[in-house]
């Protein structure tokens, strides 16, 4: 097992770089020159040619890429074109807000899909079971931008439960905290409780007709002892590897989220970034959503070998 995760860690080399270069490609693609961003309409070509020169935007695209990766291999993910801060340091800033409201969201997605699913699969074709998938089909098919705005009408607006928008710290108070986090979370998990309910319904229908459980219906076990002994760890991998994928979508689903409730995460930072052509600040955010994305998937292939001990790697 270890040899494989050593393994899979020298995979991940190559699809960071390949991320990477991607996503340097585009921005030099991108219409606007970081330059003119910097200085303004008013510029003068001597100006915006010493500028240029100063942020190494004159030289050869691979030469700057070079440059840069090979300071990122060091920690150093460069300084901002616009804040002249160092990247690193506004990541520090900005990612635990998002890490937090990611996490929030997958957390309340599990809590509430994964239950809903085991029971929705164990009374199937019931009226439990259709009220259940046909508020999965609502997850899946509403737009989180959309449902975020029907949550700002419904509880803000309308009711004044909860804040419009707006980020609160927990130095302010728990409870502000928590409220501030309440109607962002439900927007960015919604379309997660919808896929986890279809997942983990189908694999625990799949589960409960095997063998082995028909073996335990006949040694009089009860429905309830089937469900959680026997068949949810088995039932759970698909589940898993629905999550390890799904949590690198939900940080990138997180700029469209903290853009509508004015949240200071990375995905508001980097949708600036990218209006102010600030590509140091894009280059590193992409590169540690990369990472986490990669390390989440290699967290879900290690936890297939507790959810099925005959599953081995060689």
């Amino acid at each position: 097992m270890t040899r494989y995760i050593l393994t899979r860690i020298v995979q991940m080399i190559p699809v960071l770089l390949g991320v990477l270069v991607a996503v340097f490609l585009m921005l030099k693609l991108t219409p606007g020159d970081p330059a003119a961003a910097l200085l303004g309409v008013q510029a003068t070509p001597e100006e915006l040619a010493r500028v240029r020169h100063a942020m190494g935007l004159d030289r050869p695209w691979h030469v700057q890429f070079g440059i840069w990766f090979a300071n990122a291999l060091q920690g150093d993910l460069g300084t901002s074109y616009i804040s002249k801060k160092p990247v690193s340091e506004l990541l520090l800033t900005r990612l635990p807000v998002t890490l937090e409201l990611t996490i929030i969201a997958m957390v309340l997605a599990t809590l509430v899909a994964i239950p809903a699913g085991i029971v929705s699969a164990a009374r199937r074709y019931s009226w439990v079971d259709y009220l259940i998938t046909g508020l999965a089909l609502f997850g899946v098919s509403m737009p989180s931008f959309w449902f975020a705005i029907l949550l700002i009408l419904l509880f803000s607006l309308t009711l004044g439960w909860l804040p419009a928008s707006g980020y609160v710290a927990w130095e302010r108070g728990v409870w502000l905290h928590l409220r501030s986090l309440i109607m962002p979370s439900l927007a960015l998990g919604l379309f997660l409780i919808g896929s986890l309910v279809r997942f983990s319904r189908a694999s625990m229908i799949e589960t409960l007709v095997q063998d082995y459980i028909r073996t335990a219906r006949s040694k009089g076990l009860g429905q309830s002892l089937i469900l959680t002994r026997h068949a949810l760890k088995n039932a759970l991998i698909p589940t898993v590897t629905v999550l390890g994928i799904q949590f690198g979508a939900l940080l990138g689903g997180a700029i469209i989220i903290e853009t509508i409730f004015a949240f200071p995460g990375i995905g508001t930072m980097m949708l600036t970034a990218v209006n102010q052509r600030d590509f140091p600040v894009v280059q590193g955010a992409t590169l540690i959503v990369a990472i986490a994305f990669t390390l989440s998937n290699l967290l879900v292939d290690v936890l297939y070998t507790w959810l099925n001990p005959r599953i081995r790697y060689e």
